[in-house]
């Protein structure tokens, strides 16, 4: 979920992000990078591991892994692959314009330029596929599909019209197009499975979730009817029934991913007779009565968070803490919120905790996470040792592309490892 502009951290904000299955935080600043562990919470915010004396602009984090993916400030058109356990840059490439995202899942790692995408296997780091000549995308919009059997990309198809291309990263095609709105992609979010995707557009109100095998609309919500709001995020819960919505105002949505059956609501049953009338007494004065029947037919906010700042970007998400369903919302600003969703009936969330990110300070022991799951390499460390040795701790041999700096390393130019789409 890359949140900040480069501007944001050079002013003394933070990228935040968390990782794919909402295990743990990044915080990137102009001094380094913390990960912290959201285990506990509720009670706590255990530091995993901190980096300091570089500038972060991009921290990504592979699930519970040792394995990260780093873009500072100052080589903004290179990225680190890193083992940040054992204190280790494994590989580095360099890229042709700045990096603006970097997505990984246990296959692929995809790095996003303004008009290019690049595939990598996470297992080598090779490049597999370039998608070239896109849309200009200068927020680095895009989103990678955690789940490896449903491993899809998406992005902007369009810069004038919110189009969103989703491609099969591991069979190496286009899937589909889906036209999801009419004014450009502000945001898209794939569910846990990757067999969803949620949108939202530069007008903000309205959040659609579509089949990713078919393109079919399943939902639509209002977020609500102030114009010139801004979307910095939106994410599936873990469990995918619900999804979540940030923006650049103080509230944080909740929309329920369920279908109501109007049979079983006497009221709903009302609302709708009153909706026919008005639609039809609409349609004899309207040209576009369909416009209408989306407007009445839309969702609403099942739950929602009240932030204590407005105008500010945060990313948030929906998990399963010790049991409990918790919104955790990041802030540019360096604080996480905790947040109680009310999953009886809705309606406001109680702020459980609120931490403060700003401090990033060396833990005295980092804790064990596991090996990364990621086998031989074909770009390797200086001194002989491999990739694959580097993360697992196994001897390896040396393949693949040299380069000049501290590490392994690629240059990735328009002239080299392109495999366009076509």
């Amino acid at each position: 979920m890359s949140l900040l502009a480069r501007t944001d951290i050079d002013a003394g904000g933070f990228f935040v992000n968390f990782n794919q299955d909402c295990s743990s935080l990044a915080v990137g600043s102009k001094n380094g990078y913390s990960l912290f562990s959201l285990n506990s919470v509720d009670q706590n915010l255990d530091q995993i591991y901190t980096s300091l004396g570089e500038d972060i602009c991009l921290v990504e984090r592979l699930f519970s892994s040792s394995l990260v993916a780093v873009v500072s400030l100052n080589a903004p058109r290179k990225l680190k692959v890193c083992h940040f356990k054992k204190g280790t840059e494994i590989c580095n490439y360099s890229y042709s314009n700045t990096i603006l995202a970097v997505k990984l899942n246990r296959s692929r790692l995809v790095v996003c330029l303004e008009e290019s995408l690049y595939i990598h296997n996470i297992r080598d780091m090779k490049v597999v596929h370039t998608i070239r000549d896109t849309p200009p995308n200068k927020t680095g919009l895009c989103a990678l599909a955690s789940d490896s059997d449903h491993c899809y990309l998406a992005y902007p198809g369009s810069a004038t019209v919110g189009e969103v291309q989703i491609f099969d990263a591991v069979n190496l095609h286009a899937k589909i197009m889906i036209p999801a709105h009419d004014s450009p992609l502000a945001a898209i979010a794939f569910s846990q499975i990757g067999t969803e995707i949620a949108t939202a557009s530069e007008k903000g109100t309205v959040i659609r979730v579509f089949s990713v095998s078919d393109g079919s609309k399943l939902f639509e919500f209002r977020r609500g009817v102030k114009r010139c709001v801004s979307i910095a995020s939106l994410a599936f819960s873990t469990c995918s029934k619900y999804l979540c919505c940030s923006s650049n105002t103080e509230t944080v949505h909740v929309f329920k991913l369920e279908r109501v059956s109007p049979e079983t609501n006497d009221e709903q049953g009302a609302g709708e007779a009153w909706y026919g009338k008005i639609s039809k007494a609409f349609t004899n004065y309207l040209p576009l009565p369909t416009q209408v029947t989306d407007v009445f037919s839309q969702g609403r906010a099942f739950a929602s968070a009240l932030l204590p700042v407005a105008g500010l970007r945060h990313s948030c998400v929906i998990t399963t803490i010790q049991k409990a369903l918790r919104m955790l919302v990041a802030s540019q600003d360096g604080y996480l919120y905790v947040y109680q969703i009310p999953t009886e009936g809705g309606g406001e969330c109680q702020l459980i905790k609120k931490h403060d990110l700003r401090n990033i300070e060396l833990p005295p022991n980092p804790p064990r996470t596991e090996s990364v799951p990621i086998g031989v390499p074909t770009v390797v460390p200086s001194g002989g040792s491999s990739y694959a040795a580097t993360v697992r701790g196994t001897a390896g041999s040396s393949a693949g592309s040299g380069g000049g700096g501290g590490g392994g390393a690629g240059s990735l130019d328009d002239d080299h490892h392109d495999h366009s789409q076509q």
